[in-house]
């Protein structure tokens, strides 16, 4: 496995998961094992790991030796597993620390066969999963304007979603669209580039296709509320985010979790304290700049971190 790319917010998300050596920690984001391998440094002989990943490549990307520690567990398949592997490691409510990378990793995005990135000329695919069935050219030049439209709006915040499904159907009418240098080129007359900014015209566009194909939002709110049941208390959730709508739907939940249940005004009764189920930990953290210079895109990674009550 290469480590030639230090994985974001590294040192932060070690000491935000506050290792103990004996514990039981999950990686629910493993890429290519930067956080993984670092975790695993911290563990002692007791200690263990469980990763997920949905992406053949990533599994596939296991050192021998990583492949062969006894402390060592990798899942092909996604972070809502949770529960059901925790359960199956008669783990449950004893789990020391959950780790979330959300999001493209860096690897998917170089890959130009991925069809994630709109610098190179590929197919237009982003699924983290190849097995899933659905490409994004399959959905572009099926789907109905106003379904790309929404889709564009609401999983990329592009305010110029209805211009750019309207330039889409008029061009797939005469051509399938089929690779992503095709769409960046649909959007970019839609939206011509500024010249104050280096932001791409189809960031927001190729964002919000990629977690549509791959229902990131929707898996997100599907774990969270695994992660209260299977950490033990005073057990750590590392969560790194890289857009606003991923981030908001952490701080949330993470805000909810830890405050009382609120009851009825008319109800003589204090809201009991007990049922508090996460404390924040810190303010919201982001990359230093000398990270950044090494590492780019880290400039948009929030780290969140709370513990378990």
């Amino acid at each position: 496995m290469g480590y030639g790319h230090k994985p974001v917010l590294l040192d932060e998300v070690i000491e935000a998961l506050n290792i103990q050596a004996d514990g039981f920690y999950i990686d629910g984001t493993f890429g290519r094992g930067g956080h993984s391998r670092e975790i695993l440094n911290r563990l002692g002989p007791q200690g263990r790991l469980l990763a997920f990943d949905k992406d053949p490549d990533a599994i596939n990307a296991v050192s021998d030796v990583l492949g062969q520690d006894a402390r060592f567990e990798i899942i092909q398949g996604s972070f809502t597993m949770l529960m059901q592997q925790v359960t199956r490691c008669d783990v449950a409510a004893q789990v020391a620390g959950i780790l979330l990378d959300l999001g493209v990793s860096s690897p998917q995005l170089d890959d130009a066969k991925r069809g994630f990135s709109f610098r190179l000329d590929a197919p237009l695919d982003m699924r983290m999963d190849p097995n899933e069935a659905l490409t994004a050219a399959d959905w572009i030049n099926n789907s109905n304007e106003n379904e790309i439209a929404d889709v564009i709006y609401e999983f990329g915040e592009e305010h110029a979603s209805r211009r750019i499904a309207k330039a889409i159907v008029e061009q797939r009418n005469e051509k399938p669209i089929t690779t992503t240098t095709q769409l960046a080129d649909i959007v970019s007359k839609v939206i011509p580039k500024k010249k104050t900014t280096d932001i791409h015209p189809a960031t927001k566009t190729f964002q919000a296709l990629r977690i549509f194909i791959n229902r990131e939002l929707d898996e997100l709110k599907n774990v969270l509320p695994q992660i209260i049941d299977a950490l033990r208390p005073g057990g750590r959730l590392a969560i790194i985010s890289f857009h606003s709508l991923e981030d908001r739907i952490v701080k949330r939940f993470i805000r909810n979790k830890s405050i009382p249940e609120s009851l009825p005004p008319e109800l003589p009764l204090m809201p009991d304290q007990s049922m508090i189920q996460l404390k924040p930990v810190g303010k919201k953290i982001r990359a230093k700049e000398n990270e950044i210079n090494l590492n780019p895109r880290a400039r948009s990674a929030v780290l969140r971190v709370a513990e378990r009550c």
